[in-house]
């Protein structure tokens, strides 16, 4: 959402002068970006990402004569044979389909306004006929099911058949909301949390009762920093995609929070203390909501955060963010370990010194 931001920015700012727009539309194998991925190329600068930082110089600095003609989609892969040149480094084996296309047109406009709504709470559906050789590119946006933008001559039934997946060529992307997260505490160690989330481009509010804490000026990066006095979920308007952190340090805040905001089940509820005063305040949000303590328990996270280990608020708060971001995505798992088995089969199937030497060209 990060990225989304600053290629809006720079488009706005550069409105006057001809860009590329990139989107990574395909991968294949292994890649550093997925889907979505975008950068956005004016006039030798850029903003945003479509790889590990492998292709960026090469495709900023070709992109605007790649394009002279129209959109176009170029492939780059680390596939190796000994009749081909050596290839763009990815550096990680895999393949990426990208999508080039000149601003100045209906269709980059329409994207460009669904990319700015959508970083605005606004959730679209961007369907993209790539082009080829015989075909120009076309794209309709989609919001609340009605087309809101519609390449002239693109049908209706094509629309309909994109979204069935009948064709092959077509790009189809969710522009999602930023992910919500509801801090209910505004202490000290609030502060790291909130500026981690906004690292992520997470949408943030903060709420208090303390006045004295719940300021804007303590909180520059957070959309909306609440002191309220009494337990308002419909003031805070908490919803089942959000995420909380519940602390408030308060024993009688947090267990009216947490009373409160258990029966929506947002997607990550975490709640900061030791396992002894979590379980206290379960017990109690259970009698007040009705629920059993099986199922409170089922729906929060406590004690709150991952356990990476170290001491002091920024250490806590990576631990929560890291907790929530892997919740959100639907990833909460264990850590990634390559084993001897995965060594021996990945390699066996490639040309190894090959691969090294590609590399080490490629600098």
């Amino acid at each position: 959402m990060i990225e989304r931001g600053r290629i809006v920015e720079l488009a706005a700012t550069v409105k006057d002068l001809p860009g590329v727009l990139v989107t990574l539309v395909r991968a294949e194998g292994s890649s550093y970006r997925k889907p979505g991925a975008r950068l956005l190329a004016v006039n030798g600068v850029h903003a945003g990402t479509i790889s590990g930082g492998c292709l960026e110089t090469e495709v900023v600095k070709q992109s605007a004569w790649m394009v002279r003609f129209g959109a176009v989609v170029k492939r780059y892969s680390t596939t190796f044979d000994d009749t081909s040149d050596i290839p763009y480094g990815l550096g990680c084996g895999g393949a990426v389909d990208l999508l080039l296309e000149p601003s100045g047109t209906p269709e980059y406009a329409a994207l460009l306004q669904a990319l700015e709504a959508s970083i605005h709470g606004e959730t679209a559906v961007v369907i993209t006929f790539l082009p080829t050789e015989s075909t120009p590119l076309q794209r309709a946006v989609l919001s609340a099911d009605e087309a809101v933008f519609r390449s002239e001559g693109l049908a209706e039934a094509q629309i309909d058949a994109a979204l069935a997946g009948e064709f092959e060529n077509v790009y189809v992307e969710i522009l999602a909301a930023p992910q919500r997260l509801v801090v209910l505490g505004a202490g000290d160690d609030a502060l790291p949390l909130v500026r981690m989330a906004t690292l992520l481009g997470w949408n943030v509010t903060v709420a208090d009762s303390r006045k004295q804490l719940a300021r804007v000026e303590r909180f520059p990066e957070a959309q909306r920093v609440v002191a309220i006095q009494n337990v308002s979920i419909g003031e805070l308007g908490v919803r089942e995609d959000d995420a909380v952190v519940l602390m408030t340090h308060s024993y009688d805040q947090d267990r009216d929070w947490l009373a409160a905001v258990l029966p929506i089940a947002p997607r990550y509820l975490g709640v900061l203390g030791a396992r002894h005063r979590s379980s206290l305040l379960v017990r109690e949000a259970s009698a007040l909501t009705g629920l059993p303590i099986a199922e409170c328990c089922a729906r929060i996270y406590a004690p709150v955060g991952l356990d990476l280990g170290g001491d002091g608020p920024e250490a806590i708060a990576l631990a929560v963010i890291s907790e929530a971001q892997a919740c959100c995505m639907g990833r909460l798992a264990g850590s990634r370990r390559l084993t001897a088995a995965d060594v021996a089969n990945h390699l066996e199937h490639g040309d190894v010194s090959r691969y090294t030497q590609a590399q080490c060209a490629l600098g």
